[in-house]
């Protein structure tokens, strides 16, 4: 493909920027949306809670150090959060078409021509992340010159995603002698293997799984995409699991599951928080940690039930970053304690499940 065959990104509010395609020839449609990171492209773009969704990358620079190899470790991607792509388009300042890095396997346009995602460089990132976060996330259209622009908007968040990204059966990753239970609503792969690090063997189910009568210690429900509230399946096991005192830890997605599952309510936020570099704070203390996160909806504090507490808050807008109950082993994080990409701040919340397991 021509380096220099122009591209649209259109917004639903008419606002064109025009730049160069990139990746696949491809047009597409979805929720427009930015992420501040400065490294971790490989692993936020297969990340599967980007499903629907066209990223802005506000970092400058974007390829520059390629697209590492498919090694596997415990039958997983080792360097990627799921099998393939998930975002629905790239967006990007400035593109480097040349990549040097030891692990470099290929170029980031050439992965992305592999997969049939379509990228824009050239555009004004700042200019649009200004918009995006001064009007919110926007549902958008990536249009290629010279192909003839037929779709219309679609917000994905009206589709069940967790569906479109879950396992459709189980799969058993073994490592220990306990066992847990992965509700897959879009899990990262690092969640898993964060787990095996720990010497505990994970079944993984798909999202609508009947998994209150599997005989585990505990149970993690994962992240994903879109409105919490479509797994409806999801929320209605976790409250049986509840129910029957078993430890569970909600991650992203997973966390406003619990919540809606506790009886709390969620909400969608303005702009997301999306990025390795978010500060929250946990409640009752003076610590605070940078942390890697991925999400677009909210747990309403002002919904909580009486025996559940706010966990962590985020520094930025004070919005929800974690509950837990005051004394039964349930907790969930908004952000992403297996950090990929990230900074491993909060993997000890995975050491306090294990905990709650023993």
């Amino acid at each position: 493909m021509n380096q220099k065959q122009k591209a649209k990104l259109i917004l639903e509010d008419g606002t064109e920027y025009t730049g160069y395609a990139f990746g696949s020839a491809k047009n597409c449609t979805g929720e427009v949306v930015f992420n501040t990171g400065m490294v971790g492209y490989p692993e936020t773009m297969t990340d599967p809670s980007y499903n629907g969704q066209i990223l802005v990358c506000t970092f400058p620079l974007i390829g520059n150090y390629g697209v590492p190899g498919d090694e596997r470790e415990n039958d997983l991607p080792k360097n990627f959060e799921s099998e393939g792509i998930h975002v629905q388009a790239l967006i990007i300042s400035d593109y480097s078409f040349d990549y040097s890095h030891w692990n470099a396997k290929k170029s980031l346009s050439d992965w992305m021509t592999e997969q049939n995602i379509p990228g824009i460089y050239g555009i004004d990132t700042r200019a649009l992340t200004r918009q995006l976060r001064e009007k919110g996330t926007m549902l958008g259209k990536v249009i290629i010159e010279g192909t003839e622009d037929k779709l219309k908007f679609e917000d994905p968040n009206k589709r069940n995603l967790a569906s479109e990204v879950s396992v459709i059966k189980p799969i058993t990753y073994k490592k220990g002698s306990k066992r847990i239970l992965l509700v897959d609503c879009g899990a990262k792969n690092n969640i898993i293997q964060a787990f095996l690090r720990r010497d505990i063997s994970v079944l993984r189910t798909p999202y609508n799984y009947d998994f209150v009568n599997e005989d585990v210690s505990g149970i993690v429900i994962s992240n994903g995409p879109g409105d919490p509230k479509v797994c409806t399946e999801t929320i209605a096991n976790t409250r049986k699991a509840i129910e029957k005192g078993i430890p569970i830890l909600g991650i992203c997605l997973g966390c406003q599951v619990l919540g809606l599952a506790a009886g709390a309510n969620t909400y969608k936020l303005k702009y997301g928080h999306r990025s390795h570099n978010q500060p929250v704070n946990e409640a009752g203390t003076k610590r605070c940690y940078i942390t890697s996160q991925n999400h677009g909806y909210a747990i309403d504090n002002d919904t909580l039930p009486e025996d559940w507490r706010e966990w962590f808050i985020n520094d930025n807008d004070g919005t929800n970053e974690g509950i837990i109950h005051i004394s039964k082993p349930l907790f969930g994080a908004q952000f992403h304690p297996e950090a990929s990409p990230g900074p491993d701040d909060t993997e000890f919340i995975f050491d306090m499940f294990v905990r709650a397991l023993k």
